[in-house]
């Protein structure tokens, strides 16, 4: 299952290195059996959007390299039964710090609550660490590591200066641990990099104005879809980057490739296969948008290939170049 684990260390960008000078920043989201998986994706595209447009800012500034952790590491199921590659927490360095720690919450924390060795290493890494947020039943954990409400004023980072960033950016002056993890990882981006950086990434990964793909592309959140299938479309989205096979998405959703076309097209409309283009080509849109990037670099970044072949999809579907494009929206 280790082809999984590329869905959410998306910040590593193949091609596209960031310049010599940035400073990386290490990022960290906690993860356990049953965990939720569309709050921690929602982080990680995040900081996987930072490195993306602050590629093309002048001598470069911050990279976020991003990772998955779990106890024992490997593959882990989140609570809509898609597995995901995560890295042990035995691996990472007492001597390391995370610029920021994120602890997922979810159903299968009143099992993670039992494992001793988790509890005693956030305790070690909280107090290490910069930023530390729980994403709703996160606060369990970090409570049963002595970091919570019972611990007192003793670690800033975790009660005051989490609060401060995101009261500044979701502008509601609500504490940390209400707001949404999608507000919290765009606050620490804020705090990084500036109001104006963070407000593209906001509109970047929920964009307040559509594409001419964002319907199809956000279908997955309708009623009528099932958790399998919107887990499945989730992946499409977060992979859209790189080379898929259908099989490969049938298996993490652990359907057979037939049925999984199938109740794909039932459910959502179209094909996978149509689904996965669609993606490519709203991600393109976005980042024609809200980035300087070269045509050629923004198809290699959504897995089209080529400036050509990004080309020839626009002229089909939107009757125009990307670059036509670029220029009628940001006019």
């Amino acid at each position: 299952m280790e082809h999984s684990s590329v869905a959410y260390r998306k910040c590593e960008m193949g091609p596209h290195v960031l310049p010599e000078t940035c400073t990386a920043k290490r990022v960290g989201i906690v993860v356990f059996s049953g965990f939720a998986l569309p709050d921690a994706a929602a982080i990680a595209e995040v900081f996987h959007s930072a490195n993306a447009l602050t590629e093309v800012e002048p001598g470069g500034t911050t990279r976020y390299d991003v990772s998955l952790l779990s106890a024992a590491g490997g593959s882990i199921a989140s609570s809509s039964s898609v597995f995901i590659w995560t890295e042990g927490i035995e691996a990472q360095r007492d001597s390391e710090r995370f610029h920021a720690l994120f602890v997922a919450g979810g159903g299968g924390v009143i099992d993670a609550l039992r494992d001793e060795h988790l509890i005693a290493w956030l305790r070690r890494a909280c107090w290490r660490g910069e930023l530390v947020f729980p994403i709703g039943e996160g606060r369990a954990l970090l409570d049963a590591a002595g970091l919570g409400k019972a611990a007192g004023d003793g670690i800033k980072r975790y009660g005051e200066h989490a609060g401060e960033i995101t009261r500044t950016s979701s502008g509601n002056g609500s504490p940390s641990a209400s707001a949404s993890p999608f507000r919290m990882a765009i606050a620490v981006i804020e705090d990084d990099l500036g109001v104006e950086i963070a407000r593209q990434i906001a509109d970047w990964v929920a964009p307040s104005k559509d594409t001419p793909f964002r319907g199809i592309v956000r279908k997955n959140a309708s009623a009528g879809v099932s958790e399998k299938i919107k887990a499945s479309a989730k992946w499409l989205e977060a992979n859209g980057h790189r080379h898929i096979s259908i099989e490969e998405v049938a298996q993490i959703v652990g359907m057979s490739d037939r049925n999984f076309l199938r109740r794909f097209k039932i459910e959502m409309g179209v094909t996978p296969s149509d689904y996965l283009l669609y993606v490519r080509l709203d991600m393109s849109c976005r980042l024609l948008v809200e980035t300087d990037l070269p045509v050629d670099k923004v198809a290699r970044h959504c897995g089209i290939g080529s400036g050509g072949r990004l080309a020839k999809l626009f002229r089909k579907h939107l009757t125009t170049t990307p670059t036509e494009y670029r220029i009628s929206k940001q006019t």
